[in-house]
């Protein structure tokens, strides 16, 4: 048993070649590590530790680092390699939850007791996991298995996504008690369901989206209340063929964040509210692959090869600054554990993402510079 495991630290920090902005490396391992997906929080204990997800001993297990003083803990130990957990913090900070297959287990994050909390038929696949605002509930999807009539490999190349897409599998959306496990199908269509996103303020909240290749699937962005059952297009397309997508909580728990592409090619991030509301939108000349935000005052890109940088922007007064050089990532994303996938922490004073770019996926910090506007400005 390796459970509790202590690994000794194997951060070390330097400066970026282009803007001198300091980044420390946090894990240094001969195996992929990265942090939970960009619209998960992965900070707890006041912001003083981190969870992320490893591939050690041939084995793939979720992990603690203390940012304070980078030693690493082991918190599961199970003897498979898999494509993600989809761990979820609780809002309360001390359980965390992990999908093994069908299996949802809680893992206490202070004995690291686990429990099975849910169980999915084998005939489905399972979604992402969210914890309500209230942390009543975790939410999930399950759709149908396709995998018998056509290759599907979502997490290396995205084989099947246009397939799925096109097959309208039939998908539910589930809520699961944290008390009891008990569990209530909220929403079922036939359409290819993902990316189960919660509010973190309202309780009865969630967005979930229609995957498939942007410029194609039906609609990308809906709301879904919980207790009525009733779902929304939220952020409809402007011009056909217009691509949104990757869309994330403010901490308010009212705003979406999102990106996308004009039809003629043209990038950019925005908000809008859940009501479709308050839409504010802002273009960029280059292609990215993710975006996030801190509010609507920092917003970061991850910029696509052969533009493999961090690019970020700050807003004062109402205005956003011209795009800012924050580093190089240098990531492959040529699998979903290397993804950029960048993230603000909840303060807004530190930007979270993984490279590749030593051969391996790592975690990469950055703390933030106090005048974002002295970066030098990003050119193509």
């Amino acid at each position: 048993m390796t459970k509790g495991k202590q690994w000794s630290p194997e951060w070390e920090s330097f400066q970026d070649r282009f803007t001198d902005v300091t980044i420390t490396q946090l894990t240094n391992y001969t195996g992929h590590s990265h942090h939970l997906y960009f619209t998960e929080n992965g900070w707890y204990k006041n912001g003083n530790k981190l969870l992320f997800c490893s591939d050690r001993e041939n084995k793939t297990n979720l992990f603690s680092i203390d940012l304070r003083t980078g030693d690493i803990l082991q918190l599961t130990d199970h003897d498979q390699t898999f494509g993600s957990l989809s761990p979820c913090l609780h809002p309360s900070g001390d359980r965390a939850y992990f999908r093994r297959n069908q299996k949802i287990i809680e893992i206490n994050l202070q004995t690291l007791d686990e429990q099975l909390l849910y169980e999915g038929p084998a005939s489905l696949i399972g979604g992402n996991l969210n914890c309500t605002a209230d942390g009543k509930y975790v939410i999930t999807c399950n759709r149908e298995d396709f995998s018998n009539q056509f290759k599907i490999d979502l997490g290396n190349g995205y084989v099947g996504h246009r397939e799925l897409m096109e097959a309208k599998p039939k998908a539910q959306i589930i809520k699961i008690s944290t008390e009891d496990g008990t569990s209530e199908i909220v929403y079922e269509e036939e359409n290819f369901i993902t990316h189960i996103n919660t509010s973190p303020q309202k309780s009865d909240l969630i967005t979930f989206c229609h995957e498939g290749p942007w410029q194609l699937v039906d609609h990308r962005i809906w709301g879904l209340d919980l207790e009525t059952g009733d779902a929304w297009k939220i952020r409809e397309r402007k011009e056909e063929q217009e691509m949104v997508g990757h869309e994330y909580w403010h901490p308010d728990g009212e705003h979406i964040g999102y990106h996308g592409f004009r039809k003629n090619g043209t990038a950019f991030f925005g908000k809008i509210s859940y009501d479709n509301k308050n839409m504010e939108e802002i273009e960029f000349a280059f292609r990215n692959w993710h975006a996030h935000s801190h509010g609507f005052s920092k917003v970061v890109v991850d910029g696509r090869a052969p533009s493999d940088k961090l690019v970020i922007w700050s807003r004062q007064d109402g205005e956003f600054s011209g795009p800012k050089l924050l580093c190089e990532h240098r990531c492959s994303f040529h699998v979903q554990k290397v993804h950029a996938h960048p993230r603000f922490s909840p303060d807004g004073k530190k930007l979270l993402f993984t490279s590749d770019k030593n051969g391996y996926g790592n975690l990469y910090l950055i703390d933030l510079p106090e005048d974002i506007d002295a970066l030098p400005d990003y050119t193509i």
